[in-house]
């Protein structure tokens, strides 16, 4: 069997992301009120369809019912200043510690990624830093690391600065959910991406070394998030301080 992940979303991929997304929220509700609370409301079909337009692409039927039922978004809004690309975000429920996005983070994140490799192509055109049809879902709050969707086949990659994106780490969005709904529920499964993967730590807490960066950073006026990684920019700002 190819290890490779298919071309296409299976046909019931929409029922397959309502269900891991149900776990997720329905794991929240129990034993985290708060993080629960901060996942927004429902989006709307008019609210897609005009994000679409400007980014110049129809997302998948599975990320559009997912949007639909709970856009992080809805009834929310940056609190306080920030210099961060992500303007809301909720952490906590990644798989890699990001933060999850909502439609007007995953929009503006799209368009600054897609401007950048634009305004200056990759070395390589065959291996470009971003592809228009790649859409973030997940993202450091810097927006120099995170997780997309291909819009054209459904798989979820990921990408980073340094070690640049990576396709197919997950065969749908169903499948990133569902990885994200056994770090929550502590379930020792194992890789998704194809049978047999190792199973690997599912258990994901701030580092303590994190934590006077972020003392640091939200007493000189920085948006930063209890958990996930620490945006390189407010880390270099807090070793510059103490200089």
């Amino acid at each position: 069997m190819s290890d490779q992940p298919p071309s296409v979303p299976p046909t019931d991929s929409v029922t397959d992301v309502r269900g891991a997304w149900g776990r997720m929220t329905a794991w929240l509700g129990r034993h985290d009120p708060e993080g629960f609370a901060a996942l927004g409301g429902p989006g709307s079909e008019a609210t897609i369809d005009r994000a679409e337009g400007r980014m110049g692409l129809a997302l998948p039927a599975e990320m559009r019912q997912w949007l639909l039922v709970n856009d992080i978004d809805t009834g929310r809004h940056p609190g306080g200043p920030s210099n961060c690309r992500v303007a809301l975000g909720c952490e906590g429920v990644d798989p890699g510690g990001y933060l999850l996005l909502g439609l007007g983070d995953i929009e503006g994140l799209h368009r600054s990624r897609a401007g950048l490799e634009e305004t200056h192509p990759s070395p390589d055109p065959d291996h470009p830093s971003w592809r228009r049809e790649w859409v973030p879902v997940a993202a450091e709050a810097d927006g120099l690391h995170g997780t997309f969707l291909n819009a054209r086949t459904g798989t979820v990659g990921t990408w980073g600065e340094a070690s640049g994106p990576r396709e197919g780490v997950y065969a749908s969005l169903a499948a990133y959910f569902h990885e994200a709904a056994d770090r929550l529920e502590g379930i020792a499964a194992g890789d998704r991406r194809s049978p047999g993967g190792r199973p690997r730590s599912l258990v994901s807490h701030p580092r303590p070394e994190d934590e006077p960066v972020r003392r640091w950073a939200r007493e000189n006026g920085h948006r930063v998030h209890d958990r996930g990684r620490v945006p390189s920019e407010i880390r270099e700002a807090y070793e510059r301080s103490r200089r």
